[in-house]
């Protein structure tokens, strides 16, 4: 079996104490486990939690000299705020909601950076590259999750007691090649296949939402698989594919089988509780090399 594709992370970078990381923190639990390995492992940090997206519990009042709420509008401002806290490594971690018109009212920074963007960055990724290279270009670096917090990564293989059978495997094989094709498109990560059958495709709504809508559409007969891969071109630090508990829960009332997650690339939030879960539900979780799955 090849190994997944893991960049590794820049040795002695981003595990030294001594350089502050700002957190960008979007919606779900990922924010808050960030926080708690840097309080855990005495490393400084400053989040940015932005608005309609960040978990206000995670982020209470007897906290605030750790953070600062901010809306997806006033990115520059944020930026600014990383420099005055001395922050030398950039997280960007949780979901992102698409923002309504109030939220993206710009900042004299940010609306620069608009101006330039142009319509140079089609698509999710394009313009979180472009974020990426504007928080650099301040003398930040932009690091990924894994290589803040270890042991995020799902491992490749099959990682509950329910295992895909071979019918099962042919669908995981056809969702593949269905996400590969999204992929390279930046429009979405998730498929789900039934007996074949594409049920729905990842588009704006996000995974949760693509798992729901599906349940209409399942047939009877063998359960249909989730398979959710990172895009071809996408950047090991920005926008990882993730699932969670609520994946979980989802899968089971749309009547999924399992979920194939590319391994080695997907975070998965809360990993014990996951399979936990998914062995309790019945369902498979694998973690695959899309590689091996080329010529099925």
């Amino acid at each position: 079996m090849n190994k997944p594709n893991v960049p590794e992370a820049d040795a002695g970078i981003s595990h030294n104490p001594e350089r502050k990381l700002g957190i960008i923190a979007g919606g779900g639990d990922l924010p808050k486990q960030v926080m708690d390995w840097c309080r855990a492992h005495n490393r400084p940090y400053y989040a940015l939690a932005i608005h309609g997206n960040a978990e206000e519990r995670y982020f209470p009042e007897e906290e605030s000299k750790f953070f600062e709420w901010i809306r997806i509008g006033q990115a520059g401002t944020g930026f600014k705020r990383f420099k005055e806290e001395g922050v030398k490594e950039v997280v960007l971690i949780g979901t992102i909601k698409r923002p309504t018109l109030a939220e993206l009212v710009p900042d004299l920074r940010t609306a620069a950076f608009f101006a330039k963007l142009g319509l140079k960055a089609i698509g999710d990724d394009g313009i979180l590259r472009a974020l990426v290279k504007e928080i650099e270009a301040d003398g930040m670096k932009v690091v990924g999750i894994q290589e803040v917090v270890p042991d995020l990564l799902a491992r490749p293989g099959v990682l509950t007691k329910k295992k895909p059978d071979k019918e099962d495997e042919e669908d995981i094989c056809r969702g593949v090649e269905v996400a590969s094709a999204l992929g390279r498109l930046d429009v979405g990560q998730s498929v789900v296949v039934q007996q074949g059958l594409v049920l729905g495709m990842e588009g704006i709504e996000g995974t949760d939402k693509l798992i729901k809508r599906c349940a209409e559409y399942v047939r009877k007969g063998k359960a249909p698989v989730l398979v959710k891969l990172r895009k071809p071109e996408q950047d090991m630090r920005i926008d990882l594919p993730t699932i969670g508990v609520r994946t979980v829960e989802n899968a089971r009332l749309s009547g999924l089988k399992g979920i194939a997650v590319h391994a080695g690339n997907t975070l998965i939030v809360d990993e014990p509780e996951v399979i936990r879960l998914a062995d309790e539900y019945g369902l498979f979780i694998k973690g695959i090399v899309p590689s091996e799955y080329e010529k099925c």
